[in-house]
């Protein structure tokens, strides 16, 4: 506020404002004065609603929201702890697979030589029995 304005506010006082001259106040249709009585009863105005119901409500959807994710976390945690240790154990079974594998290869190689050095010799007309119909059946004819 400048020198000029603060000078100028205090000069004036509401006691020294010109006068103005109100209207006179008159019933309007429909009031008070035809319905008989000036005064009228009126409800009390609501009084506020406490806020704690609220606050508790807020804090308990929260609190169960982080006990929610906090329990998703934990079973996530341990089925992907699972996850890997099944992980392993089908690693370890293929690995045991393929050193059978190996195994069985190896052995199928070294078989005839084993049946020779056993004075095994290959047979010339073989025969077997047939299953259905108990019958002895030669090698080539089958």
């Amino acid at each position: 506020m400048s020198a000029t304005n603060a000078a100028t506010a205090r000069a004036v006082r509401p006691a020294e404002l010109p006068r103005t001259r109100r209207a006179p106040l008159t019933a309007i249709s429909g009031g008070a004065a035809q319905r008989g009585r000036r005064l009228d009863v009126v409800r009390a105005p609501l009084h506020a609603k406490s806020r704690v119901p609220f606050f508790v409500l807020c804090a308990t959807l929260m609190i169960g929201s982080l006990v929610a994710v906090l329990v998703l976390n934990t079973t996530l945690a341990r089925g992907s702890y699972e996850m890997s240790q099944l992980q392993g154990d089908v690693a370890q079974t293929a690995q045991d697979v393929q050193m059978l594998e190996e195994d069985l290869s190896a052995a199928e190689t070294d078989l005839p030589d084993k049946a020779r050095s056993l004075g095994m010799v290959p047979a010339e007309n073989p025969t077997m029995v047939s299953v259905r119909t108990g019958k002895v059946v030669k090698g080539t004819d089958q």
